[in-house]
């Protein structure tokens, strides 16, 4: 398993959540998807943890850093292999 991890400069909490919900439907269905979990680290913080079955369908999809949705703005991606979970 791999992991896509996030970190994400939020402006406007409302309207990524708004993003968020329409795009999860489409997060769900990438190849590969096993999980995710989208955390509010502060006002204008935000991580994601995207976890999928291969490092390549974890990068197939991935946004570019410095793209914009929604209310948020992509800071760094980062991308490693699961070794635990609970």
């Amino acid at each position: 398993m791999h992991a896509r991890v996030i970190h994400a400069n939020i402006a406007d909490l409302a309207e990524a959540k708004r993003g968020l919900d329409e795009d999860i439907p489409g997060i769900k269905g990438a190849p590969g998807f096993l999980g995710a979990y989208f955390v509010v680290v502060d006002d204008s913080h935000g991580v994601s943890i995207e976890v999928f079955e291969t490092e390549e369908q974890a990068r197939a999809t991935a946004p570019p850093e410095g793209a914009e949705a929604p209310g948020v703005t992509v800071e760094t991606i980062q991308f490693g292999a699961v070794i635990g979970s609970a």
